[in-house]
């Protein structure tokens, strides 16, 4: 492999991980005033509008033509856009509501999830490190269900089980990331405009042309969406899962950074002991995978 390739990829994805993990959080927290619906509208619809725009601009229909004309990799990318909608829509509803930590908890267990979930579907092979990290995932988990159960991040859960199993339907194809977002979109777009119809009938919309400026700020949840994407596949291109893996954990740091420093969310005794067992978790399992490149 190229060093200097492997060198830019590191950065891409770096900086595509310190984008979700900073500047994602920042502009959504600050976009929240409109509501978490309003907001999971408007970050699909304007997905879908810059992905249009991306696919015209790096002329990218003929990758596009090919994967609506077989049915069985739109099946698979209904089922992954209906999993994308619902990560978004936890996320956004877990900025809204101040509860960034629990969040991230889901963003530090997905890797380690991912690898369980390829285990039970896929046959992939186990070493006794990344069983080690599961099980302690679980024992997380398991301590806040007997010692504080208010505690458990069910957020975190579901924004990890989500993009675990988003990840997993996206296995089963081989499609372009950015096109198969692309597809993914347009297939939750009748439902947004119905949802997004609702909410300006219902005089419940900020969007509104009486205030450009905020228009345009809540259009910017697709740039916001699509930028980072676009950085962290590239980096992966380059220097590999590996590398990228090990990268990725950048955005969940920044996340509980954020949520206990600038956003001064509560944080428990019970809750830092299951992290702890997290973090050990992760540090295993970015060892193994350090190892193994």
């Amino acid at each position: 492999m190229n060093k200097q390739n492997f060198n830019k990829g590191l950065f891409l994805t770096a900086a595509g991980s310190f984008w979700w993990g900073f500047f994602g959080v920042m502009y959504f927290k600050y976009i929240s005033f409109a509501g978490h619906i309003e907001v999971v509208v408007h970050r699909s619809l304007w997905t879908t509008v810059t992905l249009l725009l991306t696919t015209i601009f790096f002329s990218k229909w003929n990758i596009f033509k090919k994967i609506i004309s077989n049915k069985n990799e739109l099946f698979f990318l209904l089922l992954s856009g209906i999993l994308i909608f619902a990560n978004w829509s936890i996320w956004i509803y877990a900025i809204s509501v101040d509860q960034v930590i629990n969040a991230s908890f889901g963003y530090f267990i997905m890797p380690i999830l991912s690898v369980f979930l390829g285990f039970f579907f896929f046959k992939e092979k186990l070493n006794s490190k990344r069983i080690l990290s599961i099980s302690l995932v679980l024992l997380s988990i398991v301590y806040l269900i007997f010692v504080d159960f208010k505690s458990i991040p069910w957020v975190g859960i579901g924004v990890a089980l989500s993009w675990g199993f988003y990840n997993l339907v996206r296995k089963k194809i081989s499609v372009s990331t950015d096109i198969g977002l692309f597809i993914e979109s347009i297939f939750i777009l009748p439902f947004i405009l119905v949802v997004f119809y609702f909410i300006t009938k219902n005089n419940l919309n900020d969007f509104a042309f009486s205030n450009p400026t905020l228009m345009f700020i809540l259009m910017m949840a697709g740039p916001m969406t699509v930028i980072p994407l676009f950085l962290y596949v590239r980096g992966v291109e380059l220097c590999g899962l590996g590398p990228t893996g090990m990268i990725f954990y950048i955005t969940p740091t920044l996340q509980f950074i954020l949520g206990y420093f600038l956003y001064n969310e509560p944080f428990n005794t019970n809750q830092l002991v299951s992290f702890i067992l997290i973090w050990i978790a992760v540090f295993i399992y970015l060892k193994d995978l350090y190892e193994k490149n």
